[in-house]
């Protein structure tokens, strides 16, 4: 499924979550009466429930705050929010004292100088990673006949 379509049907859960049907003239009219820009047509407003488009950042954080969903997570679901969540909680648990001034350090070098400290770190990890299960070496290199 696209990202279109996939937004499209978050929004109609969303809808119906908070005892809404899921309709665009429903969805227009709780729309244009709380947003402070200029009004969306109906048309704008048919195109998001079918999937054929995403409404800008500004519109889609009106439309999280009146259907009573995080904006991120009516724009992206809530799979890419737990994959946040993960990594900021493997970071905050991870992550010494001496990693943030490593990190501290490494940021503050100039992007040529941090291209070469990423390149070392990345041999040294491929060169320490656990090696991969080899396949059948005997009828790879054709010693097997």
């Amino acid at each position: 499924m696209n990202q279109k379509l996939e937004f499209a049907q978050r929004l109609k859960d969303a809808m119906t979550a908070v005892g809404l049907e899921a309709r665009p003239a429903v969805l227009l009219s709780l729309f244009n009466s709380r947003y402070w820009g200029r009004s969306v047509s109906f048309q704008a407003v048919s195109r998001w429930l079918r999937g054929e488009a995403i409404p800008e950042q500004d519109k889609l954080v009106t439309l999280a705050e009146a259907l009573s969903v995080e904006p991120e997570v009516l724009r992206f679901g809530h799979a890419l929010r737990r994959t946040v969540q993960e990594d900021r909680a493997r970071w905050s648990v991870g992550v010494g004292y001496l990693e943030r001034e490593t990190f501290a350090a490494f940021l503050s070098l100039p992007a040529p100088q941090r291209k070469v400290v990423r390149e070392v770190i990345l041999a040294f990890a491929k060169a320490y990673a656990s090696p991969a299960p080899a396949e059948d070496a005997g009828s790879a290199d054709g010693a097997g006949r």
